[in-house]
């Protein structure tokens, strides 16, 4: 796995974020996280607390009211802005259905007015990744749940982006297709050494696939425990029914427990 340690400074840091809404709702108040590179890093707590806020201010899809997100080891532009480097996968597939997968998965280059002398073989390198070289040419309505949220992830990676955002991706899909994608991402974690920051509400998925997870409480949003994961990788069945598994998740529930009794009315969705 990615050396997380040898890091000397955070990817990204943010300071003292609240993050209040027009209609007056405080989703945020007093958030700070550090994340370093080549961690994998979930968000873990009720609806309503501020985990998919949080990572869309991360990926510059929003502000925060108060505090700052800052980059330590980001080069930044003439206007002095971050060059983030980063790739975002949300809840939904959200593909252009008229669209075949192969273009699917280079819209980036378009919204981003990059150069298209490589896009083919970039578009076909992560379509590589994600086990969906022979379908560039199907549509949306020809692949299955888990096959169209593969083509996401592939349209967050064709640019090579250091930093994966992923907003429960794989919240919709049954049990069996979830273990797998778990799965699929960790090999791609490990080899490309990338950054992920993981949305998630399950306990046993945060535990499965982290380095780290920061658990937090709601109404107003903030982290009320964090935990390291410092089991081995590459994991499989046998982690997910070891005793240390179990004790880690317990653990985690634990934490959970203190989120929601910090807050038992929250029911209102991120």
């Amino acid at each position: 796995m990615p050396d997380a340690a040898r890091e000397p400074r955070p990817l990204v840091r943010l300071a003292g974020i609240r993050k209040v809404f027009s209609n007056g709702t405080e989703a945020i108040r007093g958030l700070d996280l550090d994340i370093r590179g080549g961690e994998f890093v979930s968000l873990l707590g009720p609806s309503g607390c501020g985990k998919s806020t949080a990572l869309r201010m991360i990926a510059g899809l929003g502000e925060p009211s108060e505090g700052s997100i800052d980059w330590p080891s980001a080069q930044y532009d003439a206007a002095g802005r971050p060059e983030r480097e980063l790739g975002f996968v949300f809840q939904e597939p959200t593909l252009m259905p008229w669209a075949t997968v192969f273009d699917n998965v280079a819209l980036p280059f378009t919204l981003k007015d990059r150069p298209k002398n490589d896009m083919r073989a970039r578009v076909r390198e992560a379509l590589a990744m994600v086990g969906l070289s022979r379908f560039e040419n199907s549509y949306p309505r020809e692949l299955s749940g888990g096959m169209k949220m593969r083509v996401s992830i592939a349209r967050a990676l064709v640019l090579r982006p250091k930093v994966l955002l992923m907003d429960e991706p794989f919240a919709a899909l049954d049990e069996i297709t979830r273990f797998k994608l778990n799965n699929d991402l960790l090999r791609l974690w490990e080899k490309q050494q990338w950054t992920v920051v993981f949305v998630t509400h399950s306990v046993y998925e945060s535990v499965y696939l982290s380095t780290r997870i920061v658990v937090m409480a709601a109404r107003p949003g903030r982290v009320v425990g964090e935990l390291a994961v410092d089991a081995p990788y590459p994991r499989g069945t046998e982690f997910r029914t070891s005793a240390p598994y179990n004790a880690l998740c317990r653990d985690v529930s634990d934490l959970l427990d203190t989120a929601m009794r910090a807050d038992p009315l929250a029911d209102s969705e991120d």
